[in-house]
């Protein structure tokens, strides 16, 4: 029996996964904050525990540097796991970027590097627009993935896949969590990957403060349909 069937625990539990210090969880903290959840946040890259999934409603999954497919980094292999024991055990998965990324890898889908860079507000074309609309959403990364087998694909760009659902889990490759404090820290701590790239860091900053109220409400629109429509928790965060 996973922790969401636990009826005499108030509330929501969730276990958010960060891998470093510039890519805390944004909007998904105040979105959590709304329903009352109790949240842990775990540095996966510098805590060594194994997590019980089962402890948990909800586990977040956000970004990072590194590749999902790079096991030479000791907390990728142990997110592999923890994920596994997750899925086993049907407990929802929420995946950002990184976290999409595992999930697909978990769940027998391809990851792996692109042949062009994502970055940038970028719209995506969506089969589900209730669940993923069409953004734009904030894009940052190097690698792509494939929806896993018996997953169903919700959104892709031409690069590739940018949603899927697999049972109560929902791997993105986008980043509905981003704010315009944590694009400043990102410009500030990843600026040699935008001058690799030619993308003006200031026009980032700038159109990221433009759309930072639209983003927000977008943003909550996914995560709330996420919660009712795929994990099946809106009761249980409504306690």
């Amino acid at each position: 029996m996973n922790a969401a069937s636990n009826e005499d625990t108030p509330g929501l539990r969730a276990v958010i996964l960060q891998h470093e210090d510039p890519t805390p969880p944004g909007h998904v903290t105040e979105w959590l904050d709304q329903h009352d959840a109790e949240v842990e946040v775990y540095r996966i890259d510098l805590d060594h525990r194994d997590l019980d999934p089962t402890r948990y409603d909800l586990i977040v999954s956000l970004g990072s540097e590194f590749a999902a497919f790079d096991d030479s980094h000791a907390f990728v292999e142990r997110e592999a796991r923890l994920m596994r024991r997750a899925v086993d055990a049907d407990v929802p998965i929420l995946g950002l970027c990184f976290g999409g990324q595992m999930l697909a890898r978990v769940l027998g889908g391809e990851v792996f590097r692109g042949p062009d860079a994502e970055i940038g507000w970028l719209p995506v074309r969506t089969s589900d627009p209730e669940l993923v609309p069409e953004g734009p959403w904030f894009q940052w990364h190097f690698d792509v993935l494939t929806a896993p087998p018996g997953s169903t694909e919700v959104a892709e760009t031409d690069l590739g896949t940018q949603a899927f659902v697999a049972g109560r889990s929902l791997g993105l490759q986008f980043h509905p969590e981003v704010t315009p404090e944590i694009m400043d820290e990102w410009v500030r701590a990843y600026r040699h990957e935008l001058d690799a790239e030619g993308v003006d860091p200031d026009a980032l900053l700038e159109e990221t403060n433009r759309r930072a109220q639209e983003a927000k409400r977008t943003s909550t629109r996914l995560l709330e349909c996420y919660l009712e429509r795929v994990a099946g928790l809106s009761s249980r965060a409504s306690t």
